[in-house]
């Protein structure tokens, strides 16, 4: 239609899988849904007064807006990254409502309409709903399986071309759960740095190691220009507070410019409001709080997988989302959609993320034990009857 720009012409018609999960509900039959990955709805406990408590400051009766963020609120991230053994200085960082806000802010630095990023698959699908807003295009470099989730460099250096602008790496990956090592991390970096690429690293799962502590991309050295993001909604799992922020790395001079129109970038908008921004060193202060009732209940959920012979996953680092593979021989086109209209079990396909084929259903972790544990054993019961055996 006339009316209407070309970078919102996507495909809005409800998706099959949409279709039958609304269908199974009108219908009243009861289904489990081990896609849930909203923290606040998995009935884990929050600090009731201390999250809403911190939203009383009479500071923030007063507009004193600051285009970077409060500095109170940026020294309170400062102290966040200090945890990770990351020397983050106020002056670095841009306060944003959200990651992707951050992203956005980042596309308009860094490219002209109709240049290119490139991102890791599988990926979110977000990113490609964030270029098309900014007028950018993505283009995808893989990674590939082999006991352990591994960069395609040679994959990734081939896909360069005389409009790429950038490279976002997600650290822990999502839904792969893939953990940048630190030889990747130094032959990424070196690769930026040579083909005069900016690196954008998303580390919002960066809390979420199931062996330990995972390094922040904020510890140094940062060869190239590097941008840092994250924010409260896994941090914290307080999604609906809405801060999310970006820290800046490189050269000083480099760096100094980038921030400089990122500054203005940010000015234009003011969108981050005043009580979020008084109340996020509270905030910040509960992480441990809620991390570790998450990183329980993931490691439980992942435990009872294994409990289950039909199956199998591969191996993650990190986050709160699990990767099933099914075999080659299987009897059904779309699985997830079958197990909705069976038992009535709610997954991901996996080509949702850019998976190939009908081989994998992504699973979040998140759930509670038990709700979570019946959705796996009809999971398991249906690949039985079907004479299914999901491989290793």
């Amino acid at each position: 239609m006339k009316f209407f720009s070309a970078r919102t012409a996507w495909n809005t018609e409800e998706s099959a899988l949409a279709c039958a999960t609304r269908e199974a509900r009108e219908q009243g039959r009861a289904l489990v849904d081990l896609t849930v990955s909203n923290p606040t709805v998995c009935g884990f406990k929050y600090p009731e007064e201390a999250v809403l408590g911190a939203l009383q400051n009479p500071s923030s009766l007063v507009y004193d807006p600051d285009p970077r963020g409060l500095l109170r609120a940026r020294e309170a991230v400062t102290q966040y990254y200090a945890q990770h053994h990351a020397a983050v200085a106020p002056d670095q960082l841009i306060l944003t409502t959200s990651t992707s806000e951050a992203y956005s802010f980042l596309f308009r630095l860094l490219c002209d309409p109709g240049d290119t990023v490139l991102v890791a698959q599988p990926s979110y699908p977000l990113f490609n709903f964030l270029a098309d807003l900014d007028d950018i295009r993505l283009e995808s470099f893989p990674l590939f399986y082999d006991f352990g989730w591994w960069i395609d460099f040679a994959e990734l250096e081939r896909r360069v071309t005389p409009r790429t602008r950038a490279v976002i790496l997600v650290h822990p990956n999502n839904p792969t759960g893939h953990a940048t090592g630190a030889a990747e991390r130094e032959r990424l970096q070196e690769l930026c740095s040579r083909l005069e690429l900016a690196l954008i690293v998303d580390e919002v799962f960066l809390e979420y190691g199931l062996s330990g502590q995972i390094q922040s991309f904020a510890t140094g050295p940062h060869p190239g220009l590097t941008f840092v993001v994250s924010g409260l909604s896994k941090i914290v799992a307080l999604p609906q507070m809405k801060i999310g922020w970006l820290a800046c790395f490189g050269a000083p001079e480099t760096r100094q410019q980038a921030l400089a129109r990122l500054e203005v970038i940010a000015d234009t908008f003011l969108s981050l409001n005043a009580p979020a921004q008084y109340a996020l060193p509270q905030w910040l202060a509960l992480g441990s709080t809620m991390q570790s009732q998450i990183l329980y209940r993931v490691r439980m959920n992942l435990a009872n997988i294994t409990t289950f012979a039909s199956l199998k996953r591969l191996q993650l680092d990190a986050g709160w989302n699990v990767i099933l593979r099914l075999p080659s021989s299987l009897d059904t086109d779309d699985p997830a959609l079958e197990l909705i209209r069976g038992p009535g079990v709610v997954t991901h396909p996996g080509s949702f993320y850019g998976l190939p084929g009908y081989r994998y259903l992504v699973l979040s972790t998140l759930g509670q034990v038990e709700i979570t544990k019946d959705g796996l054993r009809k999971l398991n019961a249906w690949c039985e009857s079907s004479k299914l055996s999901l491989s290793p």
